[in-house]
């Protein structure tokens, strides 16, 4: 693995922390992480992937870990989100990508999918739905909304950032532990976590992923399926995002193909990393350039 820092151009210019592993000409297939991780969030996935002969790229996305992270809510809305994805296609001298997202990433995903079909060979989202799916449910499933409460609190001007750090960051930890199954994330791994969460204006950054959300909802686009092959793999002891969201996601997809893992939880590419492995590469490979 080697790291390098690509620089995104645009309208929210910024320059994003890249791992890198694999052939140069292998396909292109990039990695996105969610909340609270960072790019060592797919460390079972990376030296797999570029085995099998990708080209593999996995950005600390903007406001994360080393890469830059702007001031501002309006930073880190979904549209800007997506064009980071676009410019690293670009940055790879490719014109489609493999695209990969968890949690957080997996909403980048989906949405980048819905917008830039073109620059999406196929997609893989792990245990997050279609976003105009999570929006329906979030704003009328009881249980949902229940699971939900976090983004409301996020909302908060410094009291989640205070609160986030505290305790040398416990409410994280705390997070990460209680929602996976014992042993996933071991003390080697939550110290390399804190360093990525202490990094100056990390937190906020992170957080303000989550106001922009609702603050800065993304632009309208003329058809929300996707058109492009899509995988989602969801581990049904999610606790913080129902099962029942799954299908009516897959529902939207023109190719799509739903595989349940019953006995992993949210965190599913730590749990299950051979299986999520496998189902990553059993796709065709793509043509790459």
């Amino acid at each position: 693995m080697t790291n390098t820092f690509v620089d995104i151009k645009g309208a929210s210019p910024v320059r994003l922390h890249v791992v890198q592993a694999g052939p140069d000409d292998g396909p292109l297939i990039i990695l996105l992480h969610g909340f609270p991780e960072f790019w060592y969030g797919w460390k079972n996935q990376i030296d797999t992937l570029a085995e099998a002969g990708y080209c593999v790229w996995v950005p600390d996305q903007r406001g994360y870990n080393l890469s830059e992270k702007p001031v501002g809510i309006d930073a880190y809305s979904l549209d800007t989100l997506v064009a980071d994805v676009i410019g690293l296609i670009d940055a790879s001298g490719r014109q489609k990508a493999v695209v990969v997202g968890h949690d957080w990433g997996a909403a980048v995903a989906w949405w980048t999918a819905v917008s830039h079909p073109e620059h999406v060979e196929r997609l893989v989202v792990l245990n997050v739905p279609h976003p105009i799916v999570m929006k329906k449910y979030a704003s009328s499933n009881i249980g949902q909304m229940i699971r939900s409460w976090y983004i409301g609190f996020f909302q908060l001007p410094w009291i989640p950032e205070t609160l986030s750090s505290a305790g040398n960051w416990s409410m994280f930890v705390r997070t990460l532990l209680s929602s996976s199954r014992p042993g996933t994330f071991r003390r080697a791994d939550l110290q390399q976590y804190k360093a990525a969460w202490s990094q100056p204006g990390a937190v906020m950054a992170m957080i303000n992923w989550y106001r922009a959300s609702l603050r800065k909802p993304p632009a309208r686009r003329p058809s929300i399926r996707v058109t492009v092959p899509t995988l989602l793999i969801w581990g049904t002891r999610d606790k913080f995002l129902k099962r029942e969201m799954a299908q009516p996601s897959i529902d939207l997809c023109d190719n799509g193909r739903l595989v349940f893992l019953e006995n992993a939880s949210h965190w599913v590419q730590h749990e299950e990393a051979e299986r999520v492995n496998e189902l990553i590469i059993s796709g065709k490979l793509p043509s790459g350039k």
